[in-house]
């Protein structure tokens, strides 16, 4: 069986309205704060928030083990759709030696406005078989933890 078409899924109720979520997407400084997950730090070299624009970020992390480096993560990609308040999809690529990191990886974000905020939806194809399912689920789970704390 191959992990070519897996696809990860994570989803959290945030506080505040889908305009807003969806500024925290397109703003660099507002990215820098909240994509990174726990225990990680991030510096944006490249980043264009259109349609066809491109991005390139190095994660950092403290304690974990890194897909580029021993501790980073070297990530370049760019912004395949955008939808002001709705949707947010990117293709990301891995600057790694190893080809289990290989190929691109889509994430596409959901804005759904619910009573009261917006039920935020990840959804992440073609996952590297490198990543494992648990770390992934930390991951995205902790970058919408963050995100809630960004903007409520």
């Amino acid at each position: 069986m191959t992990d070519a078409v897996r696809r990860d899924t994570a989803s959290r109720f945030i506080k505040a309205s889908p305009s807003a979520i969806y500024e925290a997407f397109v703003t660099r400084e507002a990215v820098v704060q909240w994509l990174p997950p726990r225990g990680a730090t991030m510096a944006v070299r490249v980043f264009e928030p259109r349609v066809g624009g491109r991005f390139q970020m190095t994660l950092t992390f403290a304690a974990a083990p890194g897909k580029s480096t021993a501790n980073t993560d070297v990530v370049v990609g760019r912004f395949v759709e955008l939808v002001p308040g709705q949707r947010i999809v990117q293709a990301f690529e891995f600057d790694a030696p190893d080809p289990a990191f290989a190929g691109t990886m889509t994430m596409r974000w959901e804005l759904d406005a619910a009573a009261g905020g917006t039920a935020v939806t990840v959804v992440a194809e073609n996952v590297p078989s490198g990543i494992s399912p648990a770390d992934h689920e930390v991951g995205m789970n902790s970058s919408l933890a963050n995100l809630a704390s960004y903007v409520e």
